[in-house]
């Protein structure tokens, strides 16, 4: 069974242009990726939990933000990995760089005993939709391009 994941995609609309926010993974697999590295906040469904939720829970938890307002379902895509990500889009706006994220353990170096704490997000950015499609995982970009569809900003 693959893993689910649920996400938000928050975006703003500057004068005919829309950006839209991403996220930075934390810890040391993604400290020197860029390009192809970002994502839309979003993390695993637990058990029984509506997408939706875990959609608002999993933005609260990387952003430290409240998620608000209508959603605009984007589907779902398939990453490499084979897990299954459900988005929606919001309209919203914050300072990227006041976000909180909440933090993981793990043993870092590998096989050195010693467990480091990581941020889940290290740094979040709004970009316009074509820059956005160059940061994004690969497997994500569909999401850019249906909120450009729905938004009729193609």
């Amino acid at each position: 069974m693959p893993k689910v994941s649920a996400g938000l995609l928050m975006y703003r609309v500057r004068g005919s242009k829309v950006e839209v926010l991403l996220v930075h993974s934390g810890g040391p697999f993604w400290k020197n990726k860029d390009d192809g590295a970002w994502s839309i906040p979003k993390g695993e469904v637990a058990e029984g939990e509506l997408l939706e939720d875990a959609a608002r829970r999993e933005f609260e938890e990387e952003l430290g933000l409240r998620p608000s307002g209508a959603l605009i379902g984007l589907s779902s895509v398939t990453q490499k990995s084979g897990k299954v990500v459900h988005a929606w889009a919001f309209e919203g706006d914050c300072d990227p760089t006041a976000i909180r994220s909440n933090t993981f353990t793990i043993e870092w170096p590998p096989k050195s005993g010693k467990m480091e704490t990581f941020p889940e997000v290290d740094r979040a950015a709004f970009f316009a939709v074509a820059t956005a499609r160059e940061k994004i995982i690969p497997a994500q970009a569909p999401f850019l391009d249906r909120l450009a569809t729905r938004l009729g900003t193609q």
